[in-house]
């Protein structure tokens, strides 16, 4: 009830990024109907029935990465202080925004099956009736139990990754030191916490009436102990070196953000990868991949390697361009735009990877149809539709994502005198070092996945 409550009073942007979600669910949903169709239409060729399947998981992988950002960006479900009072703790909100997006992607998903239904004849009334009766295998009885496992593939990965990602931390603090004074201090060893006989010796002192000595304009270099010392055992000499403790600092700042460790590794996954399809190349001839054949395997398991080398390697990437940004001397601006993108690079530089990876294989996927003038199908328009829309709206959200992060730090700014206009200028700048580093990348890797199929 919580979580419909939630998405109901949801703002109209949140509301879209939900429908979407909705949306894709609805269509790797539908792949996988037609995947369950062609297997039952063509029981004597199941190797091709197979690799049809395994081809959805390219939409359903989309899907979910899409579902977990829009999930991250979802400002009902994010920790907020004294919630816990309420029932509403981190493991309260984790779960409701898994079963926010288990709603979002259940709703998809029924909406595929009726379409499906509706397109094999099964329901009729309404324009297109039975108009795909051959290609889904109107023929033949539809297995409700498949079909329900099938439909249930995408809310069951998705909200799990939501609960996997959003799972509480743990919330215990390493303990807090305090700088000691006099002889410990000067070492660097940590002192004992401050009682409540300390605190009332310092607030004693602190706002003790002036003396006589002190009135006259001398020093006043003895002063009473007070009574909390007196009852504590402490004496005149002995308390102005626990005086002088200071209770709340902490020992050390947080440290730094290290970089990406995963450039070396995502370059090696994406040499395997180009190596793996240029031996789909050399060994077979080029695989139509609209009949998907059985040796097409081999080029889908070159592109997942690659897609994944390419993932692994652009949060490095997107760090080395944040650090040429602000080298040589930057000013201002450079030293803005390069730290931002140093700062995002795990949040920005996994979902512009994996675009990347959808781009190089669009086109090398154009470049393996046999013939001059190739010709999609339906159900491969509607595959590249998912997986292309799902990966560019899973950027668009990271990036919405990073601008709520950094919200607090350009409110800083703007109260300092920044202008916003240079705050512009350096999100237009990092835009433009992403689009100069990773456009060419995309375009080689693009070409070389394509060049062993064209031979």
């Amino acid at each position: 009830m919580l979580a419909l409550r939630l998405t109901r009073a949801a703002r109209p942007a949140v509301q879209l990024r939900r429908l979407l979600v909705a949306a894709a669910s609805g269509g790797t949903g539908f792949l996988l109907l037609g995947t369950l169709g062609y297997a039952l239409g063509h029981p004597q060729t199941p190797g091709a029935a197979v690799l049809r399947l395994a081809w959805c998981l390219v939409p359903l992988a989309a899907t979910v990465y899409f579902a977990l950002a829009v999930a991250r960006t979802d400002p009902g479900t994010r920790p907020r202080q004294n919630l816990s009072a309420v029932g509403l703790g981190p493991a309260r909100l984790m779960a409701v925004s898994a079963l926010t997006t288990a709603l979002s992607t259940a709703l998809g998903s029924m909406l595929a099956l009726l379409v499906f239904l509706h397109l094999r004849g099964d329901l009729t009334g309404m324009p297109f009736d039975g108009a795909a009766a051959q290609f889904l295998a109107v023929d033949q009885p539809l297995p409700v139990p498949a079909a329900l496992t099938l439909l249930g593939l995408v809310p069951v990965f998705a909200s799990t990754a939501v609960a996997v990602a959003l799972r509480p931390r743990d919330p215990r603090r390493p303990a807090r030191t305090t700088r000691a004074s006099g002889r410990s201090g000067a070492h660097g060893h940590a002192a004992q916490r401050e009682t409540s006989g300390v605190r009332g010796r310092l607030g004693a002192r602190l706002f003790a009436p002036a003396g006589p000595r002190a009135a006259a304009g001398e020093p006043e270099t003895a002063r009473q102990t007070p009574p909390e010392a007196a009852h504590a055992g402490v004496t005149d000499s002995e308390a102005p070196e626990q005086d002088a403790a200071e209770p709340d600092i902490p020992a050390a700042l947080p440290p730094p953000r290290e970089a990406p460790v995963g450039l070396p590794w995502g370059v090696a996954t994406v040499a395997a990868g180009l190596a793996v399809q240029a031996y789909a190349g050399r060994t077979t001839p080029a695989p139509d991949l609209t009949d998907l054949p059985v040796e097409a395997f081999t080029v889908l398991v070159g592109w997942v390697l690659t897609a994944l080398g390419l993932v692994l390697a652009s949060p490095g990437l997107t760090h080395l361009c944040g650090r040429v940004l602000q080298s040589v001397r930057p000013g201002a601006l450079r030293l803005l735009a390069g730290r931002g993108l140093m700062a995002e690079a795990t949040r920005i530089g996994r979902p512009l990877g994996v675009v990347c990876a959808v781009a190089s294989a669009a086109y090398a996927l154009t470049a393996l149809y046999n013939g001059p003038e190739p010709s999609f199908g339906p159900l491969t328009t509607l595959g590249a539709l998912v997986v292309t829309g799902s990966t560019v709206a899973t950027l668009l959200t990271a990036a919405t994502e990073a601008r709520q992060c950094r919200a607090d730090t350009v409110a800083a700014l703007l109260r300092l005198g920044a202008p916003a206009a240079m705050l512009r200028s350096a999100a237009a700048l990092r835009a433009a070092a992403l689009l100069a580093v990773f456009g060419p990348l995309t375009l080689a890797i693009a070409d070389l996945a394509a060049l062993p199929m064209a031979h």
